[in-house]
């Protein structure tokens, strides 16, 4: 698991150097980089989301699986427990969207996804390390809006290329082609939603739609 470590490693590195500059730099410019982010989240979003559709063999499963996610969620009142969390933690309420937004910007790809998968089956690290290299630049910018708590998001990536990692050496490459594109779109529209939310267009609560996620997972291991 050295790719992740390496992974784990930059995301703190880089959340230290972008925690320190949101400490210097007017207010106006941490304003503008918040912008940035949320235009950046919308268009990564909705690329994600256009570039897999039409390679999706169930168009209607990321309607289920958003409708389901969010049902779920809402009941769980994932949104206002976690923000309550960063709210006390971090005097910031703002933090819980900003790691939401890191995570799903460091986990949901491709690179993120099977780079822990060629780690364990042929010892190839060099998604892992790609990744690394794109998720550094990230969470200095994340830092620099949200500030030093982003590195939260560290311990989201382990446990996330972790599980990866440790289920491919116990069951083998079990990550289909189709539940990529699916866990792609999904991911996209949560991106996305963290997009809105960011430059106030929306509040979508995407923390409550967080179990989407796990809808065509599920689904692709049934059928699969």
């Amino acid at each position: 698991m050295i790719g992740t470590f390496v992974n784990v490693g930059l995301i703190i590195t880089g959340s230290l150097i972008g925690g320190l500059v949101k400490k210097v730099i007017k207010e106006e410019y941490s304003q503008c980089l918040f912008t940035a982010m949320g235009l950046a989240s919308l268009g990564l979003g909705a690329n994600a989301m256009v570039q897999n559709m039409p390679d999706s063999q169930y168009p209607v499963l990321f309607i289920a699986s958003l409708a389901l996610g969010s049902l779920i969620g809402t009941i769980l009142k994932l949104d206002q427990r976690i923000n309550n969390i960063s709210a006390k933690a971090s005097g910031d309420a703002r933090l819980g969207q900003g790691i939401i937004t890191g995570a799903l910007l460091f986990c949901i790809g491709t690179l993120s996804i099977l780079g822990p998968v060629q780690s364990a089956l042929y010892d190839d690290h060099t998604f892992l390390f790609t990744n690394a290299t794109l998720d550094f630049v990230t969470s200095m910018v994340l830092a620099s809006t949200y500030g030093i708590g982003i590195m939260a998001t560290a311990a989201i990536l382990f446990c996330w290329q972790g599980s990866i990692y440790g289920l491919t050496m116990l069951v083998g490459d079990f990550i289909t082609e189709p539940m990529m594109t699916e866990l792609s779109i999904v991911g996209g529209a949560l991106i996305l939603s963290s997009g809105l939310a960011i430059l106030g267009i929306k509040d979508c609560k995407t923390l409550n739609i967080l179990p989407a996620l796990i809808v065509p997972v599920v689904w692709c291991l049934i059928v699969g």
